[in-house]
């Protein structure tokens, strides 16, 4: 077992001033919540607390399916200790307990505290810190990790870039880091569509709307991880198929408004929101099966060496 510094996390992890007032502790049994004062982020709305199954249907039902394929690409094996940069609410950090095992530790971050909160708490009492931090500018020191991973985060920062460069500070030498982006709004027609027909409501907004799908290009996503510093890079494509039982299963997720589009949808007049609620609903039409919907998504991921 490492041995713990401040905060709960492994000692040596944290730079000296930087992570003190960030800190919510699960470990071990302990729990601990101190002053969260960075800001929501792009996935959940201010202090409220984020609704599990809203994001479940949304979100997490699709990422999980690409988790095996991100921790597999970072390289993470038992009795690492590993970062997993804007967590949400922990599905990879989940998936990546087994891998790592009660000899390694995973720290989660992510800049919102009800996000980070609920990734606390589905977490098991055991070797896991939560921290809420930027991923632009991570609070730890140089070579702490012995994997980074991110997954469906990268697109949303505001520069990816310097965030990959944040990654690549922290990780130690030789070992690798994986980010997990979804592809362009064709190949993910599960939010394609619906950022597509807000931004009929909303054109000032479209490229806000559509950075989910702002990091699809391969050769793009590449370049940024060779840019600063990063070697042996591998950019994989994966496509996965799930099955939504009726639109009203889906489009309930969207009215809680867990996710920055449907924030969005939320925020419309009533009059808009029913043409976006129909226009997605006629484009859907097509990929009709019995009384629900096929669908796929695409994801890529990108991974590289120190």
């Amino acid at each position: 077992m490492l041995g713990l510094g401040g905060g709960g996390l492994p000692a040596g992890v944290a730079a000296p001033g930087r992570l003190t007032p960030f800190v919510r502790r699960h470990q071990l049994g302990a729990r601990m919540m101190t002053n969260l004062v960075l800001g929501a982020g792009f996935h959940a709305s201010g202090a409220k607390p984020v609704d599990g199954s809203a994001y479940e249907r949304y979100i997490g039902r699709w990422s999980r399916m690409f988790v095996p394929t991100l921790l597999a690409s970072a390289e993470v094996s038992e009795g690492d200790l590993v970062l997993d940069v804007a967590t949400g609410t922990g599905e990879a950090a989940v998936l990546a307990r087994a891998l790592v095992g009660r000899s390694g530790f995973i720290v989660a971050s992510d800049i919102s505290p009800t996000m980070l909160a609920t990734a606390s708490d589905r977490m098991a009492p055991g070797p896991f810190g939560a921290v809420v931090a930027d991923g632009e500018a991570l609070p730890f020191r140089d070579d702490a990790f012995g994997a980074v991973f991110c997954h469906l985060g990268l697109m949303f920062f505001q520069s990816p870039k310097r965030g990959l460069a944040e990654f690549r500070r922290v990780v130690r030498p030789e070992r690798r880091v994986a980010a997990c982006v979804i592809s362009n709004a064709e190949k993910a027609p599960i939010w394609g569509f619906l950022a597509e027909a807000l931004s009929q409501q909303l054109p000032a907004e479209r490229s806000t709307l559509f950075l989910s799908f702002s990091l699809a290009e391969e050769a793009r996503l590449r370049q940024l991880m060779l840019d600063v510093g990063f070697r042996d890079v591998r950019v994989v494509r994966e496509r996965q198929e799930g099955f939504v039982a009726s639109f009203e299963e889906y489009w309930d997720a969207v009215e809680q408004g867990v996710g920055m589009m449907p924030q969005a949808y939320r925020a419309l007049p009533a009059v808009a929101q029913r043409s976006v609620r129909a226009s997605v609903r006629r484009c859907l039409s097509g990929f009709k099966s019995g009384n629900g919907y096929q669908l796929g998504v695409e994801m890529l991921v990108a991974s590289g060496r120190r």
